[in-house]
């Protein structure tokens, strides 16, 4: 009989491989488009005046903004100090007081029950350890408290987007599909003896035409920037037509101009 033991991955190594990729571009640029998702994340799980507020994986702070003007007192995290510094911006332009701090997903500096609300908009999917950021956004909210998410679908647009990188820049191996987060059955077992409600959601990337996109998200989006530099120019070549072949299949704006929906789970965890 032949025993097989699976290697457990590098997470560090991982993570900080992470860390260099959403610090490349400039996220920012394509993070603000995807402010109405903070909006409807933030009503969703029905955060009031005065609640403790921790936006997890914030990167340019969509949902902690959103927070902040419900007047919940908010703390905005993300380990990439980059993207804190874009949400430090956006919160000082419309005069919001939110407290910014450098934070591992997977090893948050709070005490248990330190706040009323966790969210996470297309944030905290991204932990290579799944397992451990999901105990670390629950063990941080109270008892009775509530946890919101917003995640990409696997059969999504950018689901799909990250299959067609996957096949030319393989994923770290033994780590788990950030697109799991967006699917009920995985987040009833990360959130096992909790409340969960999902909806599916639809956001519209709205742009000129698909080379447009590709432009915005090659230069800016630090998992596309990051694939495209990995590669010599064939291989850039073949990558870009299978991206293009997937925007114009799901474009709905016509030859006029450019309408991608992108299908995602938004989600409210009662903490039991």
């Amino acid at each position: 009989m032949t025993t097989m033991t699976l290697a457990v991955p590098d997470y560090a190594a991982i993570k900080e491989r992470q860390r260099a990729t959403w610090a490349s571009g400039d996220y920012a640029v394509v993070g603000t488009t995807l402010q109405i998702v903070g909006e409807r994340l933030c009503d969703a799980v029905d955060i009031c005046a005065g609640e403790r507020v921790l936006d997890v994986a914030a990167g340019n702070g969509n949902a902690t903004l959103a927070a902040a003007r419900h007047f919940a007192e908010v703390t905005s995290t993300d380990y990439v100090e980059a993207l804190l510094d874009r949400g430090k911006e956006r919160a000082a332009a419309e005069r919001l007081p939110v407290a910014f701090r450098q934070a591992d997903a997977e090893a948050l500096p709070f005490a248990d029950g330190s706040f009323d609300v966790a969210v996470s908009t297309f944030g905290v999917m991204f932990a290579p350890n799944q397992e451990k950021a999901a105990s670390e956004i629950s063990r941080v909210v109270r008892k009775g408290g509530r946890i919101g998410l917003a995640n990409w679908t696997p059969e999504g647009f950018i689901g799909q987007l990250f299959k067609n990188i996957g096949k030319h820049v393989p994923p770290p191996a033994g780590v788990k599909s950030p697109a799991l987060w967006g699917t009920g059955a995985h987040l009833a077992e990360l959130f096992a003896g909790c409340q969960v409600k999902a909806s599916k959601r639809i956001f519209n990337f709205r742009y000129k035409s698909p080379s447009h996109w590709l432009e915005i998200f090659k230069t800016y989006y630090g998992p596309t920037h990051r694939a495209f530099a990995a590669l010599d120019a064939t291989k850039q070549a073949a990558l870009e037509a299978d991206i293009v072949d997937l925007l114009k299949r799901m474009n709905r704006g016509g030859s006029s101009t450019h309408i991608v929906p992108s299908e995602y789970l938004e989600v409210v965890i009662t903490k039991a």
